[in-house]
């Protein structure tokens, strides 16, 4: 066994898909002959909490949690927002919505001297806690896993420091992206400097959807591209529950996950208020189950349709428990940020619906890489946000079929089988091997 280092702020009890990642990566390292030895925080500030993951860390894997500084209390307080907010869903918002002044302070605050994220407190707790290990631990290899993008610099110290492999792990890119603060001139030059730096130190960079590699090539096209590989999230089917599907008195279309700013059902409400105006859906045989976080706009969104009673909104709940209502559902709403982005996005929860093999509609670019794996894996349809008449198509598709008893998942399953957790960890493993050798 070979000891890695894992750099990771998300991690049980954070909940959410970022954690899934690491997660799974830990759990599957020993089998290709790595043991990870995570370094991750005592008190983070995280978006959503999941004790129930706590039980998925490996017993046998050392974990050291360190003391970070969290501004988000400052902030909360500032702003007036209650001590239980999460920080993502109502700071994040569409172009057209405004701040107040307070909140456009807060930003600047957080755009000007929060570099390259409000989690750079770790940095120093977390230098002092790698000098330690190093001495009581053969570690052979560093993996860091961003955001946030402090991660990657304590683990360019490491590298640095004791002259080890590092690899880079990117769940998201890193500037200009959806959820970057707009940062004026000075802090955004540091920003990308620190952006340019991590690319050509790290000894190879593994990236969870080829857009974040094709962003970091198109802003820095001098980059050895070879250092970079295409490592996509998956799904574990030993932690499925077990729970079976039971045939449900209304069409049950379910989400998972966080919704706010550009990631909204409106164009799938405008679809069934379509449909239930021309008379081609019974109202009283629909519901839409929305699971974990949402935006106050979101939230009005639901509120203000004619089927708001058809809608159950669930806050964020336990991972396994989120699952069982994937195979409850009759079919599974994916929605993509509708951004510049956006053909490039693959959500991570994209792969658990195909893993528990149900029809998914998924509205976002028709030809970007969530319709080619879509259609790679025959797990359902995809239209466009501003496509409401082929929204409309679908979803009236899937509820006649289910109305007939004739909803039945058409997946090519040899396909699904490729995005197992495992893969990617032997992937990752492969890479640490020929680093270290």
């Amino acid at each position: 066994m070979k000891n890695l280092l894992v750099v990771a702020y998300y991690f049980p009890p954070s909940g959410g898909p970022g954690v899934q990642r690491v997660l799974k990566h830990i759990k599957y390292l020993p089998e290709f002959g790595w043991n990870p030895i995570v370094l991750t925080v005592s008190n983070g500030d995280f978006p959503a909490r999941d004790e129930s993951l706590l039980k998925q860390i490996p017993p046998n894997i050392k974990v050291i949690r360190t003391k970070i500084f969290e501004p988000y209390d400052i902030y909360r307080k500032f702003t007036g927002k209650p001590k239980s907010a999460a920080i993502d869903v109502n700071v994040i918002k569409k172009d057209d919505q405004k701040s107040n002044l307070k909140e456009a302070i807060a930003e600047f605050v957080r755009a000007t001297f929060f570099i390259p994220d409000a989690r750079i407190g770790w940095l120093f707790s977390a230098k002092t806690a790698i000098d330690d290990l190093m001495q009581e631990n053969e570690i052979k290899a560093i993996y860091s896993s961003s955001p946030p993008y402090t991660c990657s610099l304590i683990a360019k110290y490491t590298q640095k420091k004791y002259n080890i492999p590092w690899i880079a792990g990117f769940r998201d890119p890193w500037t200009g992206f959806i959820s970057s603060p707009r940062r004026w001139f000075l802090p955004a030059l540091i920003d990308r400097k620190m952006e340019k730096s991590t690319f050509e130190k790290a000894d190879a960079v593994e990236c969870a959807w080829e857009g974040i590699i094709k962003d970091a090539l198109n802003k820095y096209p001098l980059l050895d591209k070879n250092k970079f590989s295409h490592v996509p999230n998956g799904f574990d089917s030993s932690d499925f529950p077990d729970s079976k599907y039971e045939n449900t008195e209304k069409f049950t279309l379910t989400y998972t996950g966080s919704m706010y700013g550009r990631r909204n059902p409106w164009a799938l409400f405008q679809a069934v208020e379509q449909l239930l105006i021309k008379g081609l859906i019974d109202k009283s045989k629909i519901k839409f189950v929305f699971i974990g976080r949402f935006g106050n706009e979101v939230v009005e969104m639901f509120d203000s349709t004619t089927f708001k009673d058809n809608i159950e909104q669930i806050s964020y709940i336990p991972h396994d428990e989120s699952i069982k209502y994937l195979i409850k559902s009759d079919a599974l709403l994916l929605v993509v940020d509708e951004s510049k982005e956006s053909q490039e996005i693959v959500p991570g929860k994209v792969y658990e619906y195909i893993g528990v093999i149900k029809p998914i509609i998924a509205i976002g670019p028709k030809y970007g890489a969530v319709g080619n794996l879509i259609l790679e894996t025959n797990s359902g349809k995809i239209a466009h946000q501003s496509d409401i008449a082929e929204i409309e198509k679908i979803y009236l598709e899937y509820y006649n079929n289910w109305l007939s008893g004739n909803l039945k998942p058409e997946h090519d399953k040899s396909m699904v089988s490729k995005f197992e957790r495992k893969n990617a960890a032997q992937f990752l493993a492969n890479l640490l091997d020929q680093l270290t050798n």
